[in-house]
């Protein structure tokens, strides 16, 4: 809140015995949550993870000795769920989208290195199309969107938005 909104107000909220203290940001669920409902700081703590994993491994992704596939697995099993997870509960921006796609592409710059220009003799970088046409995979924004649906089709959504028939034994039977 401003200090408009939040004149007037207490710093704690009290529930029966309990006393709650006001705070601008917390994290739940691996989620960091703000007072303004803000996405950049849950993208910004996720892509700090996906950086921590990236620089625990980044010789790995360089290293000549390792094939490509072997770094794209390196990338999909460290890398990718310490930015993915709990990332079904995010609706993205289109700002948000960017930040995770410049990760991912410096990642696979990394894994896939720059490419000899046979026409000019020298070596470049590969641009970000190249890129996607070599990672097999759908890209980080298609996978949370697949998550995102895949979590519709689960039984707490369906409690949420859909109106459910039947009764609780039958929702603990569908979830």
């Amino acid at each position: 809140m401003t200090e408009d909104q939040n004149a007037g107000l207490s710093n704690s909220i009290k529930t029966d015995n309990s006393s709650h203290e006001r705070v601008e940001q917390f994290r739940y669920l691996g989620t960091t949550l703000t007072n303004q409902n803000s996405l950049y700081e849950g993208i910004k703590s996720r892509l700090k993870s996906g950086n921590a994993s990236y620089h625990s491994v980044q010789n790995l992704l360089s290293s000549s000795l390792l094939s490509k596939n072997i770094k794209i697995k390196i990338y999909r099993i460290i890398i990718l769920p310490a930015i993915l997870y709990g990332c079904e509960t995010l609706s993205l921006t289109l700002r948000e989208e960017h930040r995770l796609e410049v990760f991912e592409n410096r990642v696979l710059r990394r894994i896939f290195g720059p490419m000899w220009d046979k026409v000019t003799g020298v070596w470049r970088k590969l641009h970000n199309t190249k890129h996607n046409d070599l990672y097999s995979s759908p890209n980080i924004i298609h996978v949370i969107i697949l998550r995102m649906r895949w979590g519709e089709r689960r039984g707490a959504y369906k409690v949420l938005v859909e109106k459910p028939e039947g009764n609780e034994t039958t929702w603990k039977t569908q979830a």
